[in-house]
């Protein structure tokens, strides 16, 4: 697996750091270079599959990568697991959008998705910050319990790997980059960027990113 590993500031006319990973669901890898000159991407980059949110959210851009590719938008999700983990789990749960894996999150360090530092004050706003962006649960809960309560919502049983990777990721957040067919961003949205954690788990809707979509310089 290689990339660029280098923290960079990707902004919206910024050129995209080039990656490349294993493919999920077929053998080979997966690069931003695939789709230079051939189409424009919508890059998803995901925690790993112990996050009920992103779980979710993979599914749902399973669905929009049909409207996305009908205006010529291609999507690959990037999921911060092991090849085999992932593997595992999509066997069970398939999705539409092509995926790769990232398990030491070296294109979200090369996209600048913030991973901030484990403070005092951090671990407080995660015990007493109450959120439901997905409107699963009956009403908001604290941070530190919501993991486990949409755990047992969606019928989800962490692997080992998926234990591992949410004790070292954390508090990694994730992003989505609109990337064009000159490997230039333009469109994003990272997690909390406007919410702070009352942001946390919020995924663009499916009408946001046809929009964005629609948006695209066209030739």
């Amino acid at each position: 697996m290689t990339t660029s590993e280098k923290p960079s500031q990707v902004g919206v006319g910024t050129p995209a750091p080039d990656f490349t990973l294993p493919a999920i669901g077929r053998d080979g890898t997966v690069s931003l270079g695939d789709y230079r000159g051939r189409s424009p991407v919508l890059l998803a980059l995901f925690r790993g599959l112990y996050c009920p949110f992103c779980r979710r959210a993979i599914a749902q851009v399973g669905v929009t990568s049909e409207k996305l590719q009908k205006l010529g938008v291609e999507t690959l999700a990037i999921v911060a697991t092991s090849v085999d983990n992932a593997r595992l789990y999509f066997r069970f749960r398939p999705t539409r959008a092509p995926l790769a894996a990232d398990h030491e999150l070296i294109t979200h360090r090369a996209f600048g998705l913030p991973h901030p530092p484990v403070t005092p004050e951090l671990m407080e706003a995660v015990q007493k910050t109450r959120i439901n962006p997905t409107g699963e649960l009956p009403a908001p809960v604290p941070i530190a319990e919501v993991g486990e309560a949409l755990d047992k919502v969606q019928g989800f049983t962490p692997t080992e790997v998926d234990r591992k990777d949410a004790e070292r990721q954390f508090p990694q957040l994730k992003g989505q980059f609109l990337v064009d067919r000159d490997g230039i961003v333009r469109w994003l949205n990272v997690e909390c960027a406007t919410e702070g954690l009352a942001g946390l788990g919020k995924f663009p809707t499916e009408e946001e990113l046809v929009e964005a979509a629609r948006a695209l310089p066209r030739r």
